[in-house]
């Protein structure tokens, strides 16, 4: 009975992200296709809500993104099937996305990455593409102004660590010498479906922590910076673990309402 319900819910979040998706397209052709921020930041976020709502999944977001203007580069850990809707339904403004390519496969996915205008990447192991992915996008987002969203751990790690950091986002920010603005997504285990797709109702918290300036960086100390703010994961998922709190040295707000859905 438990796996009936599982795939019923499963083929409800499927049939509701392609009748979003469908809606979207729909609305897209009188605004020309251009009303990215729309699509994103309203739609899009509605209906990463309302899946969310679905499982039954409910979170806090403590602390806010960075103003419209200020251009971003988001970055989490990434343990979960939830992130992405999690990241859907927090709406950051002004924020495009970088998701594994091979996503776009699936129909709903597709449509909604190509109206809020996804960078689609490709595997570690093909890096002369990567590069040239990368390359491209630093120039549209230098273009632009335009935050970005992107994971360094590059897939979901279920070990219950935080796991290796790739350099693309550093290089990026690097690149544009916009601030990284980490966010934490702390899932408890006994809602979290990891690779799965089995999530279970109950409450999840996301964390802003504070930013971090890389107006000095230099593409020569990439690596250390990495390293620098996977060591800062690393304390935060630790403290997380053992205390349910994030480290005393970062201060945010702590008393987030708990949302059912992003429009509350």
């Amino acid at each position: 009975m438990r796996r009936v319900v599982l795939w019923l819910r499963v083929a409800a979040t499927f049939a509701l992200m392609t009748i979003g998706a469908l809606v979207m397209l729909i609305v897209a052709i009188p605004t020309a296709f251009v009303a990215r921020r729309f699509y994103s930041e309203v739609m899009a976020r509605a209906l990463g809500a309302m899946a969310l709502r679905l499982w039954g999944v409910r979170y806090r977001v403590h602390g806010t993104p960075q103003r419209p203007s200020r251009q971003t580069v988001y970055i989490a850990n990434h343990s979960s099937t939830l992130d992405l809707f999690v990241l859907i339904a927090l709406g950051l403004p002004r924020t495009r996305f970088f998701l594994s390519g091979f996503l776009r496969r699936m129909l709903p996915i597709g449509i909604v990455g190509g109206l809020i205008r996804i960078f689609w990447t490709v595997p570690q192991e093909f890096p002369n593409q990567r590069r040239a992915i990368f390359k491209r996008a630093a120039r549209v987002l230098r273009e632009s102004g335009d935050s970005v969203f992107l994971s360094p751990e590059g897939k979901r790690v279920t070990t219950g660590a935080i796991g290796h950091f790739n350099k693309g986002a550093f290089h990026l920010a690097t690149s544009l010498g916009a601030p990284i603005v980490p966010l934490y997504f702390a899932i408890p285990r006994a809602i979290d479906p990891g690779m799965g797709y089995n999530a279970k109702p109950g409450a999840l918290d996301v964390y802003f922590l504070p930013a971090i300036d890389t107006s000095a960086w230099s593409v020569e100390e990439v690596e250390r910076n990495r390293d620098d703010v996977r060591a800062l994961y690393v304390r935060v998922h630790d403290s997380m673990r053992h205390t349910n709190r994030l480290p005393s040295s970062l201060t945010i707000e702590e008393d987030a309402p708990l949302m059912a859905e992003a429009l509350a």
